[in-house]
């Protein structure tokens, strides 16, 4: 990235704080990528664990597959999730609140006495579900901007900085040379000026 700058010291000081900005910042975005890697990290392993959880607990009710055939279609269902905001890192994410159901009425006299048991089991598994489906959001949000603070962190690190860096050396330089040429040609004036005093 070419830094635009004029050789002034006004463009000097510009540079500066140009410059100082960027390495203040830099540890404190590379301290955010680290934590958005671990938390990306955290948010992937907790969905995993629950789409686990949800296929063990599937497993674990096979022996009532009979029964499920009896189980009334449409009985429960998810009326609702309610979701929080949390800032992890100054990143939004969603995290589950609450799932609400919508629970038909049926009549407990007629219907075999596991339909309660199965409407809870229905909804330990839907929660998981749904569970793990927001962790996997909330993962791709994180690795999203994990993405965008490194390249910040490699635009600052291996651009801005040492391009800020090497305008100012220039600059410096080009002052340095001005005044060695502007010393040169008053020392030149002052031996003229001697040189004519003594001819007089």
């Amino acid at each position: 990235m070419a830094i635009k700058f004029q050789f002034n010291k006004t463009s000097l000081n510009d540079l500066n704080k140009q410059l100082k900005v960027r390495t203040n910042a830099l540890p404190t975005l590379k301290n955010k990528e680290s934590a958005l890697r671990m938390e990306v990290k955290r948010a992937k392993k907790r969905s995993e664990e629950l789409l686990d959880q949800l296929a063990s607990s599937l497993k674990s009710y096979d022996y009532l597959a009979g029964l499920w055939n009896e189980f009334e279609p449409g009985l429960i269902s998810v009326k609702d999730i309610t979701l929080e905001t949390v800032k992890i890192a100054g990143i939004k994410t969603p995290s589950l609140k609450e799932v609400l159901y919508d629970v038909k009425p049926y009549n407990l006299f007629t219907k075999p006495l596991w339909y309660t048991d199965g409407i809870s089991i229905l909804k330990q598994l839907a929660q998981l579900g749904i569970e793990s489906e927001i962790y996997e959001q909330k993962m791709h949000l994180l690795e999203f901007a994990r993405k965008k603070t490194t390249q910040k962190v490699n635009l600052y690190e291996k651009v801005q900085i040492p391009g800020y860096k090497e305008a100012i050396l220039k600059i410096k330089r080009f002052m340095e040379d001005e005044e060695n040429l502007s010393k040169a040609s008053q020392k030149i004036v002052k031996n003229r000026h001697l040189q004519e005093e003594e001819a007089i």
